[in-house]
C-alpha cells in the first residue's frame, strides 16, 4: 500500500486501516511465532479446527492488545495500556445493558478490509463469559448480593482491541502480518 492507497481509504472514512506484509512461515509454527511475538497479557493464539479433528487452515496471534474494553456486571470500562505496565482508563460507566454498550464500543470502528479477506483478520477478539447470559435472559438475572463471589476477578466480558496481528496460513506456509493505522492519529 502506498501513500495514495492510503489517503484514499481514510477519504472513505476508515478509521482502521490494514497495512500488510506477507512472507513464508516454513521455519516456524504457529506457537513458536506466538512465543517471538506475544507472549504477553492480552494477547492471544486462535487455532481453527475442522470438525473437531483436523486443524483448520489459519492460525491467528494477536500480538499484545493496547485497549481492551471488560464488562464485570453492569459495570463496563475502556482500558488503555501505557509505558511501564501502567493503564489509563478511558472511560468507566454502569449501563443497564452491557451489550448495547458493547456494540457502541465496536461501531467506533470502521475497519477497510484487506485483500485476499482473511475471516478473522484483527478487531475485537475475547470472550463473553457464562453468566452473560444474564443479560439476554432477563427471568435469570439475580440480585447482586445474591451472586456467588467472583474468587478470581474475571470479567463477565473481555474484549480486546486487536491492531497488531500475525495470521499463519497453514495450507500455504505464508505468514500475513498485519498492523492497523489510525489515519487521524500523527504518523499514521
Amino acid at each position: 500500500m502506498n501513500e495514495q492507497q492510503f489517503a484514499a481509504l481514510a477519504a472513505q472514512g476508515y478509521n482502521r486501516i490494514p497495512v500488510t506484509l506477507e512472507t513464508f512461515a516454513d521455519l516456524d509454527t504457529p506457537l513458536s511465532i506466538y512465543l517471538k511475538l506475544a507472549n504477553k497479557p492480552f494477547s492471544y493464539l486462535l487455532e481453527s479446527v475442522i470438525g473437531g479433528e483436523r486443524f483448520g487452515r489459519y492460525s491467528i496471534i494477536g500480538l499484545p492488545a493496547h485497549e481492551w474494553l471488560r464488562v464485570n456486571g453492569r459495570e463496563c470500562a475502556i482500558v488503555r495500556a501505557r509505558a511501564g505496565g501502567q493503564t489509563e482508563t478511558l472511560e468507566h460507566v454502569f449501563v443497564t445493558d452491557p451489550l448495547v454498550f458493547v456494540e457502541k464500543y465496536r461501531k467506533r470502528f470502521n475497519a477497510a478490509p484487506i485483500e485476499g479477506a482473511l475471516r478473522f483478520a484483527g478487531g475485537l477478539a475475547g470472550y463473553f463469559g457464562y453468566d452473560t447470559v444474564r443479560y439476554i435472559e432477563h427471568k435469570l438475572e439475580l440480585d447482586e448480593h445474591a451472586l456467588k463471589k467472583d474468587l478470581i476477578g474475571t470479567p463477565d466480558i473481555l474484549l480486546m482491541l486487536s491492531d497488531e496481528l500475525a495470521v499463519v496460513d497453514n495450507l500455504s506456509g505464508k505468514l500475513h502480518l498485519i498492523v492497523y493505522a489510525d489515519p487521524a492519529k500523527p504518523n499514521a
